[in-house]
């Protein structure tokens, strides 16, 4: 398939934007798991299971973003293994950190299944709400391994530069998933635990697929000599890792946070949220894997100490971030009834009215969360991951208060839960702007 990108040489622009590109467009494709299920769910079971996947949706992101986040610190370290030209290394630690986080996923797997009641109560789903939302998630909870499985494999073939081959494999698992959606939901009439069992087949696909692949590549073949646990390596990353990890927790615990608030609103306001996070969030994704895309470029010339470059993609990296973030909110701002109209079912003209209103409010400022997820792998690639965390405390402690804060007002309602969301973001930019810039000029 696709071969490795070097980044430590060559054209800076043109090399960030072709390994940028099957980034962005692979995680479109990833988001669509879930937005498949919203739209049929929506479109062919009504409002009160529209809600339940809505409010899965966030669940899981939250839960995966632990695997995630480890995933990707690891794969910081496999860059800046690859940069300083070290494969034995690097395949020691690829063997390292395949057992820390197989085995956390299967804990994790085990503790999701015992808590799915005291989970349910804790998000405040509504009563006509709650079946469905257990049902599904019952489902979903038995695709983890899967999960664990792409992003590792996706993490570890970016490390080296390939970015094309975990987009391949997605690609397949979300035709996939689209078929199966439509045969369980609207054919077989499974309901929602048939919208599930079609995200979770195909999430194996891509899982087990991309595993297999890194398998057959002789760069990433390990050893018996490479299968010997080193705690130098260990403790490396681990800091990257787990901070990583702590930054993506926290992301999505505050998301966690404002889930359960909407829910509060009620059924209509619930799936409102849920079609319209679907739609905003197929429009910034790709700005989330440019930044994972930016933390590769960063981490291979970090690796090989070269300063200039590092500073040359950053130029390069803020018109891109800039050009597609304006594209994405005039886009998102202007179509958002249109958009809407997909995701419920017709006459749901309040549902439709409310997930405008946050489309409008949160798509007009997508630069923000732009610059944010530029600012977090530039700052996992310059080995201060501690710097995300703060990042994310600022970006969502300060969306949480000012949520519960401005819904409160009886003049904003649910238009206060919307505003707190770029103001988390602008507040988190100056800062991190402001210390990247001295990281920078060092």
């Amino acid at each position: 398939m696709a071969r490795s990108i070097d980044f430590t040489s060559g054209p800076v622009f043109k090399k960030i934007l072709i390994f940028a590109l099957p980034l962005m467009v692979g995680n479109v494709f990833q988001q669509l798991y879930n937005i498949v299920d919203t739209l049929v769910v929506g479109r062919f079971l009504g409002e009160a299971p529209l809600a339940a996947v809505g409010s899965a949706y966030a669940f899981m992101i939250f839960l995966t973003s632990i695997l995630i986040g480890l995933s990707m610190g690891s794969g910081v370290y496999f860059s800046l293994c690859f940069g300083r030209h070290k494969p034995e290394k690097m395949k020691q630690a690829v063997f390292i950190s395949f057992i820390s986080i197989g085995a956390l996923t299967l804990v994790l797997n085990g503790l999701a299944f015992l808590l799915l009641h005291p989970i349910t109560v804790f998000m405040q789903i509504p009563s006509d709400v709650a079946p469905y939302f257990e049902t599904y998630m019952g489902w979903i909870f038995t695709g983890i391994i899967a999960v664990f499985l792409y992003n590792f494999g996706a993490a570890l073939l970016r490390a080296v530069g390939n970015s094309v081959t975990p987009l391949l494999f997605l690609i397949l698992s979300s035709l996939l998933n689209v078929i199966l959606d439509i045969l369980f939901v609207i054919y077989w009439d499974r309901g929602v635990a048939g919208a599930a069992q079609a995200t979770v087949i195909s999430q194996y696909v891509s899982g087990f697929g991309i595993f297999l692949y890194c398998l057959t590549k002789k760069e990433f073949h390990i050893s018996r000599r490479n299968m010997v646990w080193d705690p130098r390596i260990f403790k490396d990353m681990a800091g990257l890792s787990l901070l990583t990890s702590l930054q993506q927790s926290i992301m999505n615990f505050g998301i966690l946070l404002v889930q359960g608030l909407v829910n509060s609103f009620g059924t209509i306001v619930m799936a409102a949220f849920a079609a319209g996070v679907k739609i905003d969030t197929i429009a910034y994704s790709p700005l989330l894997d440019f930044g994972n895309a930016f933390s590769t470029y960063v981490a291979q010339n970090q690796g090989a100490g070269n300063k200039e470059r590092i500073r040359q993609g950053v130029r390069s990296a803020g018109k891109m971030i800039f050009v597609f973030s304006i594209v994405s909110s005039c886009i998102v701002a202007l179509g958002a009834p249109f958009f809407m109209s997909f995701f419920v079912p017709e006459g749901a003209e309040e549902v439709i009215s409310q997930g405008t209103s946050y489309l409008r409010i949160e798509g007009s400022c997508y630069l923000g969360i732009g610059i944010l997820s530029s600012l977090y792998g530039f700052f996992r690639a310059v080995k201060q991951a501690w710097m995300s965390v703060i990042l994310t405390v600022i970006s969502l402690g300060s969306r949480v208060v000012l949520a519960y804060i401005l819904s409160a007002i009886p003049f904003f309602g649910t238009t206060g839960i919307w505003l707190a969301i770029p103001i988390g973001w602008a507040l988190a930019d100056m800062y991190g702007l402001w210390k990247g810039r001295k990281v920078i000029s060092r």
